[in-house]
């Protein structure tokens, strides 16, 4: 869903903070779904029918209160066992911001779920149990928000009305993760003790809890600082159509649309198209509502050039001085999706932006445990919800960044072509080295 924006520097990545995308993630019964109905409630963003379907099913259930966590639990299969099984999508707005919420699954065997979920998410809400403290689903499902380059984890100790709200069990927790979150690479790092049963700490500030002197969840989702995060540095524009209406109005219009992965672009800049090397000038902007004067991420629109180059769908519009690198040896993380293993020499249909080619795995580095980091260098295979380092290497170059320099243009898909399914999500890494 593209964001908001209005046209002006300024103005439009200021209004990028509209829209935040965050994800909720942590141990099975930590309460991730309960937090979600409860922002929703709080904020007063669901319907009359669907709080009194809730509250019908809670009374036939026999639970003593509304289960919030049944706006998010849509499943029956979810219902019956309690848990969140697939990633459910929700969305609430204050007047501050609007919000989309992913609710990841807890168990392991979820893992792809949580990827998915993460992939476009800018902050990554790690829920805790504040009787257990630091868990292996925990620390998995923070390594995993630090690996997808979530910029922004709040760690929300739950439950602290079942340690009569203690500061010192707050205190340890936040000892505890501190500690072991040195090894992320994450900048931004937050801690919350929050009761999303009762709501304190969750919209509004808890009486109950005087020794904190922090801002309640919401107003932290409010106001997280998110334009920053970013790339407006590197102009990258992956081509996904060119546009010919072949009309008596637009009888010689010619543009190239997709969505800006990277810069701002602005009429009359200097361009290159890849793989071609042609160079040109952009000579309007045009979206749905009209010419803008730049654009930025996400902005989905439609490019015109001064000259007529031979541009097609999957070749990047990008600075001259400023290109991404280009190259078939790829090393990459991958979370495996499928239940048919990824192996050595297995060969994948590669999607990366609005770019197809085939690829074949040149080599397995290593398997990792994500609850421990080890990494297993003797792995022949990567399992379902399995993550690993591998190298592929591609029928056709591939015009690429870091991931850690551009989520966008540093990601891709494995397709299985036989069976059409997805079944790995890449991080590029960088060329590859043989070691």
């Amino acid at each position: 869903m593209p964001e908001l924006v209005e046209t002006g520097t300024a103005k439009g990545i200021g209004r990028g903070r509209d829209l935040l995308r965050f994800i909720t993630a942590g141990s099975v019964d930590d309460g991730k779904s309960t937090l979600i109905g409860r922002l929703q409630y709080d904020t007063k963003t669901i319907f009359e029918d669907q709080l009194e379907h809730v509250e019908m099913v809670s009374k036939k259930r026999g639970d003593a209160r509304t289960d919030l966590a049944l706006l998010t639990d849509g499943l029956r299969a979810e219902r019956e066992q309690g848990i969140t099984i697939d990633v459910a999508y929700r969305y609430f707005s204050t007047p501050r911001r609007k919000f989309i919420i992913a609710d990841a699954p807890g168990h392991i065997q979820y893992t792809r779920n949580m990827v998915t979920g993460a992939s476009t998410a800018n902050l990554a809400i790690v829920l805790v149990d504040a009787r257990k403290g630091l868990v292996e689903q925990s620390r998995r499902h923070a390594f995993l928000a630090s690996l997808l380059g979530i910029p922004h984890i709040v760690f929300a100790v739950n439950k602290m009305d079942l340690v009569d709200y203690d500061e010192e069990a707050f205190e340890r927790i936040k000892a505890e993760f501190t500690d072991w979150s040195a090894k992320l690479r994450v900048r931004d790092i937050s801690f919350i003790p929050i009761s999303a049963l009762h709501g304190d700490n969750v919209v509004d500030q808890s009486e109950k809890m005087p020794w904190y002197r922090g801002t309640p969840l919401l107003y932290h989702l409010e106001t997280v600082h998110i334009a920053a995060d970013r790339n407006l540095i590197d102009v990258r524009f992956p081509v996904q159509w060119v546009v010919r209406p072949h009309s008596d109005e637009h009888h010689d219009y010619r543009g190239y649309a997709g969505t800006v992965a990277g810069g701002i672009l602005k009429p009359g800049d200097e361009v290159v198209a890849l793989p071609s090397g042609f160079t040109s000038r952009i000579k309007s902007i045009d979206t749905y509502d009209g010419p803008v004067d730049e654009a930025f991420p996400p902005m989905a629109v439609t490019l015109r050039l001064e000259d007529e180059l031979d541009v097609s769908r999957g070749d990047m519009i990008c600075r001259p001085n400023n290109r991404p690198t280009v190259g078939q040896d790829l090393d990459a993380m991958v979370c495996w999706m499928s239940d048919r293993p990824l192996k050595h020499r297995g060969r994948y249909a590669l999607k990366h932006t609005t770019r197809w080619v085939r690829a074949m795995v040149t080599e397995l580095s290593y398997r990792l445990d994500v609850n421990s980091l080890h990494r297993d260098e003797g792995a022949a295979e990567l399992g379902l919800n399995d993550i690993g380092r591998i190298t592929l290497r591609t029928t056709s170059p591939v015009l690429y960044d870091v991931y850690a320099k551009n989520r966008t243009t540093g990601s891709f898909i494995l397709v299985d072509e036989t069976t059409n399914e997805t079944v790995g999500a890449g991080m590029l890494l960088g060329a590859s080295q043989r070691r």
